[in-house]
């Protein structure tokens, strides 16, 4: 019976400094909680592992409250209603919604939760019909605004969103150059994910290995890290570029955004620099699954995944973005 039911979770118990650390947080055993009415029972079967979701550990305004110490640490996940006291949820459907680390969560007919098309494939809606998706098609579609003969970078080019936006660029003409770290990243970046070129930034000077694939100067730069990688960026801009803003993973370990020394180069090229958070389109959330699911069922975009198994493996996980393990999204798989 689902009243006998036990919840793993993974709990906040002190705020990390750097990668978190084994007494940052607690696995805890609790039972399964129960729908009041309005509400429903889903049991997970992923938890969604983002870089945000360090951010929301500290104690700092954001998009979203940081959380608390006690509580349940933030992700996204997907997974089945397994109990429903809610008309808008029958047992069986699957959703997603902002489950956290843990094995049930409860769900309400609100904007964080979001039922789940018959038949389509979780590891697909986790990856690229979703949040990360969406990100990427807003701010590679409507920011960096891609055309045949524009020279495209992208970095943190193996991950999430960035194989994705690079992706997009490609299917508009482009040119598109990924940065990412190591040799295994950059193979997957040109072979899996089909950017022209992959410069790696682990193997010695990023602005001239940047010269070198952008002779013609870059027009739009989707930037996943800030930091250094972004200064040597904003060095090569073409005139009339187009940076999108979309991460800072560089520093979300260290809370510091050092500003970049070439940001006149944003002047002398006349570029424009936009930040943005797909969150706030999201009336438009199936104008972007319509496109995405349009160019991979062409052929046109793919996706990778990198999974964890057991929500004990949701920290090790999150550590894994800042340390290079994942091609693709992160995932833990919980049931």
């Amino acid at each position: 019976m689902v009243s006998d039911l036990t919840n793993r979770q993974i709990v906040l118990r002190r705020r990390p400094h750097g990668l978190v650390a084994p007494d940052d947080t607690e696995l805890v055993v609790a039972p399964a909680p129960r729908p009041a009415d309005g509400e429903a029972l889903v049991r997970m079967t992923y938890v969604g592992i983002d870089a945000a979701a360090r951010t929301w550990l500290n104690d700092q305004p954001g998009y979203l409250p940081p959380v608390a110490l006690g509580e349940v640490v933030r992700a996204a996940g997907i997974g089945e209603v397994v109990e429903t006291r809610c008309d808008a949820y029958a047992v069986g459907d699957v959703v997603t919604t902002l489950s956290g680390f843990q094995e049930y969560a409860i769900v309400r007919d609100d904007v964080f939760c979001t039922p789940v098309t018959d038949g389509v494939d979780q590891l697909a809606v986790m990856s690229i019909y979703g949040p990360t998706g969406a990100t990427a098609y807003f701010g590679m579609h409507d920011i960096g605004r891609p055309k045949a003969g524009d020279t495209v970078v992208v970095s943190a080019a193996a991950g999430a969103t960035g194989s994705v936006a690079g992706q997009i660029a490609k299917i508009a003409g482009a040119r598109v150059v990924g940065i990412a770290g190591g040799p295994e990243k950059c193979r997957a970046v040109v072979e899996d994910f089909g950017f022209d070129e992959c410069v790696d930034y682990r193997a010695g000077d990023v602005p001239a290995a940047l010269k070198a694939a952008c002779p013609r100067g870059v027009n739009v730069y989707f930037d996943n890290v800030g930091g250094p990688i972004l200064d040597a960026v904003l060095g090569r801009l073409a005139a009339k570029a187009r940076v999108v803003l979309c991460g800072v993973i560089s520093s979300y370990l260290t809370g510091e955004h050092p500003g970049p020394a070439n940001y006149v180069n944003i002047l002398a090229k006349t570029a424009t620099v936009q930040g943005f958070n797909a969150l706030d389109e999201w009336g438009r959330f199936d104008e972007a699954f319509a496109a995405l699911r349009e160019w991979e069922k062409q052929g046109l975009l793919v996706h990778r995944e990198t999974v964890y198994e057991g929500i004990e493996s949701c920290v090790d996980a999150l550590n894994g973005l800042f340390t290079g393990a994942n091609i693709g999204k992160m995932l833990v798989r919980v049931g």
